[in-house]
Parts: C-alpha cells; sequence; structure tokens
C-alpha cells in the first residue's frame, strides 16, 4: 500500500486505521510477550499443567551444572497458543546411575576437596538480611546447594514470592555467581503459623510448634539430600549475620555435628545504643536434674529448655560465650538448636533425623543431637563463634 493511498484512507476512515494497527500491536505484543506470571508452587494452571514429576511434587529445581540431569525450570516460559513451557522429560541414557558413596568424604579442608555443601532453611518470613547475608559468604558457589520449605500460609505465600525474585535475580545473573542448584519446596505438613515472638515462643504452643518444624525439616532434608552432598548447614531464616567463611571455618572443625551460638543484636531502651544478648538456648550439655526431671515424666512428655517452669540446671552454651577467648573453643553438648549447626552428611544418612514426637523426652533439633549420639556420633558446639538473630520488635 503506497503512501499516498494510506493518506487517503486515513482521511476516510480516520478511526479505522488508527483501531487495525493498534490491534495488531496488541495481538502481536501478547502473542510474543505475555506470560504468566504466578508463583512457584501456588496453585494454579501454570503450574499445575507441568507434568515434571517433580513439580507435580511442588518441587522446584535450579540447576546450572553439568551434574544435574533433572529437567530445567525456565522463568522465560510462555503459556499460549504459539509458545509452549511443555517439554519432554529429560531422561539421562541408560536410564540408571551409580554413585560410590564410599568415596564421598567430609574432612576439615572441605573448600580445597571441593566437598559439595547444602544449605537448608525451614522459611516463613522472608528476610532481606538473610539473603544478604547467604550471598556474601565465600565458599564457592559451584559448591552450594540452597533448600528451603515454606507453609502453606498466608505469611508464606509472601515469603515465596519474596524468595523466587531473589532466586531469580542470582540464577539468571552471572554463571560464576550462580549457586550449583536450589530446591524449592510447599510444606505438605501441618505448619504453625503464630509469627508474634511472644506466641511463638509461649511455653503451651512449644510441643505442636516444635513438632511441626520437626516434620518440616524431615521433608526437605529428604527431598533434598542428594549422593554429593558431604555436608549440610541448617541455618534458619532469622540468621541475618554470621561470618562470611562460616563454612569453612565450622567444616575445619571436622565434627559430625557442630553448632554456632546465636546471639541477638538490639537496641538498649535506656543508653539507645546498640548491645547483643544470648538468644538460642537449645544447645546445652546434660544435667543430673533433667535427667531425673525426665525419668518421672509420662512417655509422651517433653522438656522444653530455657522456661523457668522447667528448671532444667543444663550448662547452656549461650551463657558460656567469653569475648576474650579463641572462635576455635568446643564444647560437648547434649542438645543442640537449628539457628546454625553444621552436620555431616553422613549423620543423616545413617537415620539421625528431626523427631517430631517426643524421643527421650526430646523434641526436633533437640531430639536429632539424641537420635545423633545414640547413633554413636558426637555433639559440640562454639561458644565463641557467634552469629546472630534479627533483632524482633513484637
Amino acid at each position: 500500500m503506497t503512501l499516498a493511498i494510506w493518506a487517503y484512507r486515513l482521511r476516510k476512515t480516520p478511526v479505522l486505521a488508527l483501531v487495525v494497527p493498534l490491534g495488531l500491536v496488541v495481538m502481536l505484543f501478547w502473542v510474543f510477550f505475555s506470560q504468566d506470571e504466578s508463583v512457584l508452587g501456588l496453585e494454579g494452571s501454570s503450574i499445575a499443567s507441568h507434568k515434571w514429576a517433580h513439580e507435580n511434587e511442588k518441587t522446584f529445581y535450579f540447576p546450572y551444572s553439568r551434574k544435574f540431569k533433572s529437567a530445567k525450570y525456565s522463568y522465560n516460559k510462555k503459556a499460549n497458543w504459539l509458545f509452549s513451557d511443555m517439554v519432554e522429560d529429560n531422561i539421562p541414557a541408560g536410564h540408571i546411575t551409580h554413585f560410590d558413596l564410599n568415596k564421598l568424604q567430609s574432612t576439615a579442608n572441605a573448600a580445597v576437596n571441593k566437598e559439595q555443601v547444602l544449605i537448608l532453611t525451614p522459611m516463613q518470613t522472608f528476610h532481606d538480611q538473610y539473603w544478604d547475608n547467604l550471598l556474601q559468604l565465600t565458599y564457592p558457589r559451584e559448591l552450594l546447594e540452597l533448600g528451603f520449605i515454606i507453609p502453606r500460609t498466608n505469611t508464606g505465600d509472601a515469603a515465596l514470592r519474596k524468595l523466587e525474585a531473589a532466586v531469580r535475580k542470582v540464577q539468571l545473573g552471572k554463571k560464576e555467581q550462580r549457586f550449583a542448584k536450589i530446591t524449592i519446596l510447599r510444606q505438605d505438613s501441618q505448619s504453625f503459623d503464630a509469627l508474634l515472638e511472644k506466641e511463638r515462643h509461649d511455653l503451651k504452643v512449644q510441643k505442636q510448634r516444635r513438632s511441626a518444624m520437626a516434620l518440616a525439616r524431615n521433608e526437605l532434608l529428604f527431598s533434598t539430600i542428594g549422593p554429593q552432598t558431604a555436608w549440610i548447614l541448617w541455618i534458619d531464616a532469622d540468621i541475618v549475620e554470621t561470618p562470611s567463611t562460616v563454612i569453612q571455618d565450622m567444616t575445619a572443625h571436622d565434627k559430625p555435628v557442630l553448632s554456632a551460638n546465636v546471639y541477638q543484636r538490639y537496641k538498649d531502651e535506656k543508653s539507645g545504643e546498640k548491645q547483643f544478648r544470648a538468644y538460642d538456648f537449645n544447645n546445652w550439655a546434660e544435667s543430673d536434674i533433667a535427667l531425673d526431671m525426665a525419668s518421672h515424666m509420662a512417655d509422651d512428655e517433653v522438656i522444653f529448655e530455657g522456661y523457668a517452669e522447667m528448671a532444667t540446671y543444663r550448662p547452656l552454651m549461650a551463657y558460656q560465650y567469653d569475648p576474650s577467648g579463641s572462635q576455635e573453643t568446643e564444647t560437648k553438648l547434649d542438645g543442640v538448636g537449628g539457628g546454625c549447626t553444621l552436620v555431616k552428611a553422613d549423620v543423616h544418612r545413617d537415620g539421625a533425623m528431626f523427631p517430631s514426637f517426643p524421643f527421650y523426652h526430646l523434641i526436633e533439633t533437640e531430639g536429632f543431637a539424641k537420635m545423633a549420639k545414640r547413633l554413636g556420633y558426637e555433639v559440640y558446639g562454639l561458644p565463641n563463634y557467634l552469629v546472630f538473630h534479627i533483632e524482633e520488635f513484637n
């Protein structure tokens, strides 16, 4: 169509001449640029229509390594009549892979020996400080895998949206800054959704809360541990400050189970200055008083540390911090928390999990420590090696 004819039609039917090109532009935009932005794991056709087994299980992988042969989830998916994100399953040739776990080692020189570390975090709330701290770790990214489990609650949905955005930014960034693999799970077991600090730490809800946490930890652990995993670092989503070398520092001790000392920075109301205080009281050594208390309990009763109603007089690692002492100082423990605890993968492979039921009158992380010791593994803590919990204002 010549320019003269186009000008003539424009004078005769100006509305039609404008509507048709505009309609074509809208149609082209819809075809080439529209896509479903629904969040991973939330109910929706874009996720439900995927046929990959791990997606049906509400598991999503972001592998950027030749070691992993699972299907890759693409952020650049198209869901319209011209493009489809449905792809054939990627099944390796031979269908069977053999792994010799006898050659897998967890050593004091983890980074030098290129040992794979799996960082696991149950997440109910996404904190930017947590993610920023994770990104500043100096352990080689190609040796780091991340795993998250998020409850099916409103707060969980909000956390998932923020986590997905953070993951997208890193995993689609420079290749050398990508993690080897990231797994995001939606919790299938019942979750505990009380977010206020007083509610969360009230003694009367501890059995329910800790049982739910144990189930979530087990779901996350059993879904993410792989044949290449040498170490597992359990770090809570509320831990917002660790040394950048925390993995190298903790693996250097070469202990089956090793817990850092969790403190909390806060603003003193009187002086207005920043202070810090002990926070996690789940890192402890057993006491005769606690053992005697347990001997008189019913089978379904649990001892929870840090409550005046249950005065166990256990030596707490939280109060063993010596500001002038060495960060490498070790102490033997019988119970651990999940704030920042490093575990050799073989400890979990041998059966040490997080009991959601009373196990020797212990539950969750403290029950895990008891189970690990029953399996013959020693449990240690680092009283002078501090990591910090986020300041809470409720």
